[in-house]
């Protein structure tokens, strides 16, 4: 199970930040590509504006989960702060069992029906549903409930899984 978990975690920081950087630099392109066209082949590329915006709600979700595979993501630890270890590690389980649950019910299940209910609309310029895009939600919410889980066994147990040497694994 250990082992799983460490290959997993492992795997999805990678999976999440190579998506992030590919969508970034993807997205810098666009942009750069509207500016040469806008400013010096006075024409525009329409397209590019609609792209970008796809791309960086793509980026935010997965930058979420990502932030939650590291840790790294944005807390207000003052007032856990102030309680012994004890009661820290029992704030923790119960502030990421609350995240996995609301990934689940509201980004996941919410986000699938979002994309169903939106499979017939498309966009404006593109012509791609807009399901392609909402897509997104149910997709990254299933990749903090995963990241989640394994956080939770990182609480309960006192082990970070990104500190061990995973190299013989």
């Amino acid at each position: 199970m250990y082992k799983l978990l460490v290959k997993t975690k492992k795997f999805l920081n990678k999976v999440l930040a190579a998506l992030c950087t590919i969508l970034l630099v993807f997205m810098t392109f666009l942009v750069i590509w509207q500016v040469f066209t806008r400013y010096v082949l006075n024409d525009p590329a329409s397209f590019t504006e609609e792209l970008v915006r796809y791309s960086l709600i793509w980026t935010g979700f997965i930058g979420a989960a990502y932030a939650f595979s590291t840790r790294e993501h944005m807390a207000l630890t003052f007032l856990r702060d102030k309680f012994d270890p004890n009661s820290k590690r029992i704030i923790t389980i119960g502030v990421d069992v609350l995240i996995m649950l609301f990934a689940f019910a509201i980004m996941f299940i919410g986000g699938t029906k979002l994309s169903f209910a939106a499979s017939m609309e498309y966009s404006a310029l593109l012509g791609v549903p807009r399901s392609l895009v909402y897509s997104m939600a149910p997709i990254s919410g299933l990749f903090i409930v995963v990241i989640q889980i394994i956080n939770i066994y990182e609480d309960f147990t006192g082990v970070n899984l990104s500190d061990q040497n995973n190299d013989s694994i």
